[in-house]
């Protein structure tokens, strides 16, 4: 008999290892996710540095995050339209288009929560 919530824990127990498995995916198949998280990865500290109030490292922090998050996304996009097929097709060409466009936005969004933030506390040290 199992016990009750042993499922659920099993679920998570899954659930963070296959997350790990795409996190190590991405780190060794794709050179953006490593550049990215290269640049990203010292910023989180420095966020906590540069931010003055929660909300604003937490955009901060955030919005280097959602760089990560949307170039995971756009990595699954390309591996699920590549294992469809080889041949090309326009729909499979918009998809990963669509998917780079949204990395790009991901990456404009953080740097101009950055650059704000930034300039605001430039700002106040006058």
């Amino acid at each position: 008999m199992k016990k009750q919530g042993s499922g659920r824990i099993q679920r998570l127990i899954n659930a963070t290892r296959y997350s790990a498995q795409g996190i190590a995916s991405a780190w060794r198949n794709e050179a953006a996710f490593r550049q990215e998280a290269a640049v990203i990865l010292p910023l989180l500290p420095l966020a906590l540095w540069i931010g003055e109030t929660a909300a604003q490292r937490a955009l901060l922090i955030l919005s280097a995050l959602l760089v990560i998050i949307v170039e995971l996304l756009n990595s699954a996009i390309e591996a699920a339209v590549d294992r469809i097929g080889e041949t090309p097709h326009p729909l499979a060409g918009q998809a990963k288009d669509m998917g780079s466009a949204a990395v790009l936005f991901s990456l404009v969004t953080g740097a101009v929560v950055w650059g704000l933030v930034i300039w605001e506390r430039l700002g106040s040290l006058r």
